[in-house]
């Protein structure tokens, strides 16, 4: 039984995906990267935006072009957040080629269905059981045990904010906390097969512990995973402004595993805008927010989320947004145009009055504005010395990040997935670092150990 899953979107969705290939494997499954193939295809989907959709749509009627032109019976399944949890009746009747529909993070609907049709009555009973997590502990897939060096742990499902754009509270749900010795079991289990690094995830994680009475909050979580030996590096995202607490970035100033990288989105740099998408918080509150951070971290780094073409932005307004960004100068900006969300605030009650090329040309500025300010921050390491967690090789160098979560290539002779090593900064660019290892004797150490299969 060969399966294929393609992803589309969010870490969330990639920590899906994973949980979905561990359960297919414990019940017999071998992973494929051809989808003509695979007798599984599943898709785990996002809808954050319309052109990732349109990717999804794309998809799903070429693998249920194959599905009709092949002998083989493929089963097909849709993930995520296109399937939302309370289901999709349209979608049903637009694809009836698919077997089974699942909501984020349950996979239980299709791992049924593979039950039924194969007779494994007692597997049936399992996945109920223990859905992808058998007793909190996640055994990877058999391609990512022993290689897999950075992970995404989700300790918080779903979202209660509500701002006018998002979908995500429709699709994924109110938040859901997950129990602390949940996630500590699954943390274990994956430092055990080989992981270094681990990344806290939520769609507002700093809320994590808000909707259950005594659970600890993400500032106290984080110095409890904190303690679990093997750990090289914690991560966690995305914050909010409003909830980001000065308790917690204290956490992050004190603990040496926890990355000083903060991912706040900001969206706009003009309060109208901000009021209309519902955000809770002002640009003045938000820059006092990240000089507080960079008080508590000066050498951390900051990365945001913003939103261009807002029904009803003008051109003064945007111009408001490109002086923050220029005064702010992050160390990363996700940017995209904006995109009506059917059933969301702003597609119902707010008119989508920003023509499509204008979109573009604010996000192409903005882009061009944001590698000015990359290509100064990154030149100003020039000879600096950082450490790199490699994660793999890439095109005939090996591959890491920085503490900060700035891209680093450099050459060396041995296997270094892993590791963490020393790094002299030799050429830099708006995207990413070249250097040279500090230490010349480090390509002649041992090859690293290779991490056993099982756990």
């Amino acid at each position: 039984m060969k399966y294929h899953i393609h992803t589309i979107g969010c870490q969330m969705n990639v920590a899906d995906s994973v949980r979905l290939a561990s359960e297919l494997e414990l019940m017999g499954g071998v992973e494929t990267d051809q989808l003509t193939e695979a007798d599984i295809a599943v898709l785990n989907t996002c809808v954050v935006r319309q052109s990732v959709e349109d990717r999804a749509t794309n998809w799903l009627h070429r693998v249920s072009h194959l599905k009709q032109s092949s002998n083989r019976g493929i089963m097909i399944g849709l993930m995520g957040c296109m399937v939302g949890v309370k289901g999709n009746p349209k979608l049903v009747r637009a694809f009836p080629q698919v077997d089974a529909f699942l909501s984020p993070s349950d996979p239980k609907p299709l791992l049924n269905l593979i039950a039924d049709r194969h007779g494994m009555y007692d597997e049936r009973a399992s996945v109920e059981r223990r859905h992808a997590i058998q007793d909190g502990e996640l055994i990877l897939p058999v391609a990512q045990r022993g290689g897999l060096v950075s992970a995404h742990v989700p300790v918080v499902y779903g979202c209660s904010h509500a701002c006018t754009f998002c979908i995500i509270p429709f699709r994924r749900g109110v938040e859901r906390s997950r129990p602390v010795s949940e996630i500590v079991t699954e943390i274990r289990s994956l430092v055990v097969q080989g992981v270094q690094e681990i990344t806290l995830l939520g769609q507002i994680v700093d809320r994590y512990g808000s909707d259950i009475e005594g659970c600890p909050d993400l500032a106290q979580l984080l110095r409890v995973v904190h303690e679990i030996p093997g750990l090289k590096r914690i991560r966690f995202l995305t914050s909010h402004p409003n909830y980001l607490s000065d308790e917690l970035l204290r956490t992050v100033a004190e603990l040496p595993l926890i990355c000083e990288h903060i991912e706040v989105p900001v969206q706009s740099g003009n309060n109208r805008v901000l009021q209309n998408m519902r955000r809770g918080y002002t640009v003045e509150q938000y820059r006092s927010l990240i000089n507080r951070i960079r008080e508590y971290m000066p050498s951390g780094s900051i990365a945001c989320d913003v939103i261009v073409g807002f029904p009803g932005e003008t051109e003064a307004q945007y111009q408001d947004t490109c002086d923050l960004l220029g005064e702010m100068k992050f160390d990363k900006v996700h940017i995209a145009k904006y995109s009506p969300r059917p059933g969301t605030v702003s597609a119902r009650r707010m008119l989508d009055d920003v023509p499509a090329d204008e979109k573009e040309r604010r996000r192409a500025t903005l882009d061009e504005l944001q590698a000015e300010i990359l290509a100064d921050k990154n030149n100003s390491l020039l000879g600096e010395r950082v450490e790199v967690l490699v994660d793999g090789f890439h095109r005939g160098k090996w591959r890491g990040r920085t503490r900060t979560n700035k891209l680093v290539f450099f050459e060396g002779e041995r296997e270094f997935t892993g590791e963490l090593v020393d790094v002299d900064i030799t050429r830099s660019g708006p995207w990413s670092l070249q250097g040279c290892l500090h230490n010349a004797y480090a390509d002649q150490m041992p090859l690293a150990t290779t991490v056993s299969d099982g756990i």
